[in-house]
């Protein structure tokens, strides 16, 4: 028997994509390829807090001097249009737009001398999601598929969750790298934020029902029994198949993604003006309410991507996305993530979740120290911010210091591959672990030369 094909020609990814079943990416994953990097790549036996992590990414590169690290003394070519703010940690300031956040700094930790040498998106992108500087000698996987890969997975949920998508500028490279497909991330394709939000491949192809797709599985899982792939699976499933396949014929699990299931009350809560349509208000608020039901429900890696931060004209943005527009406050973006990631943190304490569950607050790179002519910033990669609060972290801290300026960092430099390690660490995976590629070759999940940024774990 043909090992790829099957003898009318039709390969066995695209029968089974026929069968509605590459829904969350779960094709038929190389099974070669997935034993050879399952076998390498045991749970570590580090203790850890952290059981999932949302990972609250500002796509374009959020500016630090106007969010976490504002520079109040500065000229005002630099200081900016906004003012800062006091928080509850003694002389340290923050956005005059990040209200909430400044209550509840003694939960947070600020990293403000992150540093990395990459000013384009894509290559910046890979650096911070993967904690490697890219290299087209391989492509590493991000965070979110090492997580997904090392992680044994109780819900019949994917264990790698985008929200609405992981689709970056400048085709940034942000998959799997060399790990099975089956860790890929599952984009859901539609933003909750806004009107019409409906996830795809959860209802069955025209013409299918739950018996038809049944059937479809079983004639895939006869094809692994016999021939070449007898040797080749312990067992007569495969679990890449059975996982779809239940993820499908689950109603519970198809609710995850029904924020209608929440209150008028929750909805709102994560909402910065309730006075707007929920499904018109800031996405970011409705994508982090979801990343909490999904969380909730035994997802280990949740992105919420969060569009609109790259202001090379306008910082005014920055506190107000659409001018003009009357409903302009429920698209505010330094607002309205201020609303959601203390509504955030506030739901996950309720809910007694936030000593389990690492939030963090990531971007491309940071902004240029001086205005530009147009009234934004430009790209600026020597400095910049990152925000954590939960998964077992010692909050209430500022780790590293920016220059007068916020143009280059003061002391304490932390890279991308020591945030990799630190969250690591913080998810009980020792960075130090080794994973192979399909060819053999042993990649640690985090670079040798990165460092756990200790203070930070409680």
């Amino acid at each position: 028997m043909c090992m790829t094909k099957r003898c009318d020609g039709v390969t066995r990814r695209n029968f089974v994509r026929a069968g509605g079943l590459t829904a969350f990416g779960l094709g038929m994953t190389s099974l070669d390829q997935l034993q050879r990097a399952t076998a390498a790549s045991p749970h570590s036996s580090l203790s850890a807090k952290a059981k999932s992590c949302i990972l609250i990414w500002l796509d374009g590169g959020a500016s630090h001097l106007d969010t976490f690290d504002p520079k109040p003394l500065a000229p005002t070519e630099v200081r900016g249009p906004f003012d800062s703010i006091n928080t509850t940690l003694p002389g340290i300031r923050i956005s005059e737009h990040l209200p909430q956040m400044a209550k509840l700094m003694d939960q947070f930790a600020l990293i403000r001398s992150v540093t990395s040498p990459f000013g384009v998106h894509n290559f910046a992108i890979q650096y911070l999601m993967t904690g490697y500087k890219p290299t087209p000698a391989i492509e590493y996987p991000t965070m979110a598929s090492v997580v997904a890969h090392l992680r044994t997975n109780e819900s019949v949920l994917p264990s790698n969750i985008a929200i609405p998508h992981l689709i970056s500028r400048d085709s940034a490279t942000i998959g799997n790298g060399f790990l099975p497909n089956a860790t890929q991330a599952f984009s859901l394709g539609s933003d909750p934020g806004k009107a019409g939000y409906k996830v795809r491949d959860l209802d069955f192809y025209q013409g299918l029902d739950l018996s038809r797709l049944d059937r479809r599985r079983q004639i895939v899982n006869a094809l692994n029994k016999f021939g070449e792939f007898q040797s080749r699976v312990d067992g007569p499933s495969d679990p890449d198949l059975e996982r779809a396949y239940n993820v499908i014929a689950s109603e519970e699990a198809k609710a995850a993604f029904d924020l209608t299931q929440e209150s008028v009350k929750v909805r709102e809560r994560y909402t910065i003006d309730p006075r707007a349509n929920v499904s018109d208000s800031n996405n970011i608020g409705q994508q982090c309410l979801l990343a909490r039901r999904l969380v909730e429900r035994g997802v280990s890696f949740v992105t919420v991507n969060n569009t609109g931060w790259d202001n090379h004209l306008d910082l005014a943005t920055y506190a107000n996305r659409h001018p003009g527009d009357e409903r302009s406050a429920s698209h505010a973006l330094v607002p309205g993530l201020d609303k959601a990631l203390t509504a955030l943190v506030g739901d996950l304490t309720d809910r007694g979740m936030l000593e389990e569950t690492l939030v963090l607050v990531m971007t491309d790179f940071g902004r240029t120290p001086k205005i530009n002519s147009t009234g934004g910033r430009d790209h600026w990669p020597n400095c910049f911010s990152v925000a954590m609060v939960g998964g077992g972290i010692k909050g209430g801290q500022v780790i590293g210091e920016s220059d007068p300026m916020g143009e280059f960092v003061q002391n304490r430099p932390v890279s991308p591959g020591d945030l990799s390690s630190t969250i690591f660490t913080l998810l009980g995976i020792d960075p130090a672990l080794e994973l192979r590629t399909p060819d053999g070759r042993p990649i640690r999940v985090a670079p040798q030369e990165s460092d756990v940024i200790k203070d930070l774990l409680a």
